[in-house]
């Protein structure tokens, strides 16, 4: 095994990593999910794949200006690469945070413009600023000017009333002409009234053809496919037609997908060899985050996907529901989980 899995996680902090020559791979990224991709997810995420992009939840220009910054900015040193999502509206707002993202130690910072909800409309962020592409570009143009990281777009196709190609051809040609090089497609149109955010992830159709066109169309732009997607075959076969690939729930909801990206995308070995090893190696992590006054349901929550489809695995999941809640729940409740689920005999990744 090429990468000590055991070792103590990094610091905590806001010290950026050594620079990089070059921007991060984006051939296979990890979705930015309200809610779900909060530190704790990419600190598991990360100890399955070294290369897959992470991002961050969507933070607020609003949250970073006039709240916690540095917790909303806080990460682990061992999350990179690792791009901030920011949702905004305002080119001034959105330049300084993304100095934040800089002074903070990120490797991208992205600029929200699918987000469907109504909280986000009435604030004119997320993917409402689709129907708005001057306004994108003035923004994406002064983010670029503030920072010397890479800035990216994360879009649908359309909104309802702007969901004709031209449409979508003038947002990306707009937008790119500001400076944006790398779009994040979500191939399906945002239908902003009449359907929840949740309703905007699986009713509108998807058109992964839209986002093959527009490479097609745009040979010069990274353009990165998103929207549905699961499984590995599917994956090699956006790949053939666009710059990489962005999963979204499979990836939360079965993290052990990620310990096959390595060698399937990076051609390089798996960090881990099994499910047992890889929590194991949260231990450390758990503890310190739990002596630091975390609660243990707010790390537990995202490991019950860990061992999905494994004899077993419900049995672990039911024993953390049942008592990561309790006072004074600590790493016992996940260690006696473990406990439950049969841990392979020389078994490798070969499952992933």
């Amino acid at each position: 095994m090429s990468q000590d899995v055991n070792k103590q996680p990094g610091i905590r902090g806001t010290s950026p990593h050594p620079a990089s020559p070059k921007e991060p791979s984006r051939r296979f990224c990890v979705a930015p999910m309200m809610d779900w991709t909060t530190s704790h997810y990419r600190f598991l995420a990360r100890l399955l794949s070294r290369n897959a992009l992470l991002y961050t939840e969507m933070v607020t220009t609003g949250a970073l200006i006039h709240g916690d910054t540095e917790r909303f900015l806080r990460h682990d040193s061992t999350e990179y690469p690792l791009a901030l999502q920011l949702g905004g509206g305002d080119p001034q707002e959105l330049a300084h945070c993304s100095k934040l993202a800089e002074q903070f130690g990120f490797d991208e910072v992205n600029l929200n413009v699918g987000c469907p909800s109504d909280r986000v409309q009435n604030n004119m962020i997320g993917a409402c600023l689709m129907g708005h592409p001057d306004k994108v570009a003035d923004s994406v143009r002064a983010m670029i000017e503030a920072t010397d990281l890479p800035v990216t777009v994360k879009h649908r196709i359309g909104i309802d009333g702007r969901e004709s190609w031209d449409d979508l051809c003038e947002f990306v040609e707009k937008v790119s002409e500001a400076g944006c090089r790398t779009f994040i497609v979500h191939a399906r149109i945002a239908i902003l009234e009449g359907l929840s955010p949740k309703e905007n992830r699986d009713i509108p159709p998807l058109k992964y053809d839209w986002v093959y066109r527009l490479k097609t169309k745009y040979p010069h732009l990274e353009i990165i496919i998103n929207g549905g997607i699961k499984t590995f075959e599917e994956c090699d076969e956006h790949l053939r037609h666009t710059d990489g690939v962005m999963l979204g729930r499979e990836a939360y909801h079965n993290p052990w997908l990620l310990a096959g990206v390595d060698p399937a995308f990076f051609g390089q070995s798996a960090p881990v060899e099994t499910r047992h090893q890889t929590l194991r190696a949260m231990f450390p992590f758990i503890q310190s985050e739990l002596e630091r006054g975390v609660f243990l349901t707010h790390i537990s929550r995202h490991l019950l996907g860990l061992f999905h489809g494994q004899p077993g695995g419900r049995q672990f999941r039911r024993y953390i529901s049942e008592n990561a809640h309790k006072t004074g729940a600590g790493l016992e409740v996940i260690q006696t989980a473990l406990e439950k689920v049969r841990e392979p005999e020389n078994r490798a990744i070969a499952e992933a």
